[in-house]
């Protein structure tokens, strides 16, 4: 009976260690009732909405998605393995999501994950389950031929759920398309040397396109954590219009 006792009482301890180390979900109120922001881990968040579960660029294993329900839709944004990444696929039920990727990112996912694919790429667009879906372009600049990110491989994503407009941005720099972006409610946007930019190339691309909130994610790079308060200070001092939500996407650290 101790052992029994001892068991559960450490099984209880592990659960609910493991759920304290996730940031906290947040929610948008949309027209068609709320969105749940679920961030995860670098560059990989949940959102859920009218029942659906739609996980981005899934990575960090089984146990990354703890307490989440399977995803309904999935998203990838590119080829690395921070966002096409095999083992985690592997370890979460797909059996019933559809997959939306870039064809890059389709001609390396296994046979088994073909049947589910739809293949969108950068100025395409479709419609999923009420929720609009656009690929936009995700690049590094100067634009290169061995470029880590060139462009029209990877996709970014701007979703419309219940009437919002959520942008991802994929790994890239300030391009003139996210510059160029209007009437965004939520970005989530990355800033990591050497891959994608810096804080103040990923504030400055924030202060043109000014969405109502923005999540700094994917943002550990060579050199450890980027300083997301000082990119939270150099929009504030712009715009305090534009919200700037800190969130622990590095739980581990």
């Amino acid at each position: 009976m101790k052992n029994l006792i001892l068991f559960i009482l450490l099984s209880a301890f592990f659960h609910h260690h493991t759920q304290a180390q996730r940031a906290r979900p947040d929610q948008l109120a949309t027209e068609k009732g709320m969105l749940t922001i679920q961030p995860v881990l670098h560059g990989t968040l949940v959102l859920t909405w009218n029942n659906q579960t739609i996980y981005i660029d899934p990575y960090g294993g089984k146990n990354a998605f703890e307490d989440i329900a399977n995803p309904d839709l999935i998203l990838i944004t590119d080829i690395h393995g921070d966002h096409m990444n095999l083992e985690t696929l592997k370890t979460i039920d797909i059996s019933n999501s559809t997959i939306v990727a870039p064809q890059a990112v389709a001609e390396k996912l296994p046979e088994k994950y073909q049947a589910k694919l739809k293949i969108l790429g950068n100025g395409e667009n479709l419609e999923w389950s009420e929720i609009g879906i656009s690929a936009l372009p995700m690049y590094n600049l100067p634009e290169s031929p061995d470029s880590r990110h060139p462009k029209g491989r990877g996709n970014g994503y701007l979703l419309t759920v219940g009437g919002k407009s959520v942008y991802i941005s994929g790994d890239t720099e300030d391009i003139p398309e996210m510059r160029a972006l209007k009437n965004i409610d939520v970005a989530f946007v990355c800033m990591n040397l050497p891959y994608t930019m810096d804080i103040h190339q990923a504030s400055g691309a924030v202060l043109d396109f000014k969405p109502k909130i923005v999540y700094p994610f994917h943002y550990r790079g060579k050199e450890g954590l980027s300083d997301v308060e000082t990119f939270k200070k150099l929009v504030a001092e712009e715009n305090e219009n534009i919200e700037v939500r800190l969130r622990d996407w590095y739980p581990e650290n």
